[in-house]
């Protein structure tokens, strides 16, 4: 078993907080929209082993990758905090000077984010890996070229050759520096697993379902799919781009009709308003080593 407290990850940038408290004069309705007071919050987190107070946070974090898409999340949840040799969650770090019991208790346990893995194969069976895979074919289908389908198709029925889902969300006010330590300490516990014979073993594949944007005044249906360029996808989370630049297969699916309050946070880059997008990505294993290199070297602080 991981001991509760595995490492501290670095400090996160500050976390900025554009709306104001404050009540406006009267007869000052006008200057309410208008005012507002950008105040720098600086957060430390700290990663922990996944425990059963995770629950709630994790699943709510998987709900806004999943959206209403027909996946057992709570399932889901449940698989991850059992197989707790793998994956952390990101914690705002203690804050000594302050005792008062009341706001630990709110506190200690909100999940900012979390990392983990779940070997589709391995898991085979399972309520929540199926409707994965069946979620992801289905939307292939949809999106992609025959021939698309069917490597895919091919890839995710081959038990000789393994494939795991990559999970990492967190709240959109979490920087991506605090990925970097994520993803290493992930690949320690995967090598250890592997070598321990403990669930979540070797993988021949890595599969990523990205949350992306597109400018939504821009015409983008005739490019759905395998022909969406690079260049029009924003990352929700910046350092999975590097994955998408290994992937031996990729695709999106628009989510618009999905997206509601759950998304949590107001979607838009300068004031453009965004068009909320998944994108699926198959990441041959032997490229981690490339992607970790990137990683390195774009999100060291």
């Amino acid at each position: 078993m991981a001991t509760p407290a595995k490492r501290r990850a670095r400090p996160a940038a500050p976390e900025r907080d554009s709306e104001s408290d404050s009540e406006p004069e009267s007869g000052d309705s006008e200057s309410e929209e208008d005012e507002q007071v950008d105040e720098e919050v600086n957060v430390e987190f700290e990663a922990h082993s996944i425990s059963d107070n995770d629950y709630n946070g994790i699943k709510k974090l998987l709900q806004q990758l999943f959206l209403k898409a027909p996946v057992n999340t709570a399932e889901l949840t449940d698989i991850l905090i059992q197989q707790n040799h793998v994956g952390s969650v990101i914690k705002q770090a203690e804050i000594q000077e302050d005792s008062s019991d009341d706001d630990d208790d709110d506190d200690d346990d909100e999940v900012f984010g979390f990392i983990s893995f779940l070997n589709l194969t391995e898991r085979k069976g399972t309520q929540c890996a199926e409707q994965i895979k069946e979620l992801i074919l289905s939307r292939c289908e949809k999106s992609c070229e025959q021939h698309v389908v069917e490597q895919l198709d091919k890839l995710l029925k081959d038990d000789t050759k393994p494939v795991g889902l990559l999970l990492s969300e967190r709240f959109i006010n979490v920087p991506p520096q605090i990925a970097l330590p994520m993803h290493q300490q992930l690949q320690k516990e995967l090598k250890e697993a592997q070598r321990t014979n403990k669930p979540c073993g070797k993988c021949h594949y890595y599969l990523l379902i990205s949350k992306t944007f597109t400018e939504a005044t821009k015409n983008s249906k005739k490019k759905e799919g395998r022909n969406r360029q690079k260049e029009e996808l924003m990352f929700a989370n910046a350092e999975e781009e590097f994955f998408y630049e290994n992937a031996l297969l990729k695709f999106s699916y628009s989510v618009q009709e999905e997206s509601d309050s759950c998304l949590g946070g107001r979607w838009s880059f300068d004031d453009v308003p965004m068009k909320p997008w998944r994108t699926v990505m198959v990441v041959p294993a032997d490229r981690m080593n490339v992607i970790m290199d990137k990683l390195k070297d774009c999100l060291s602080l």
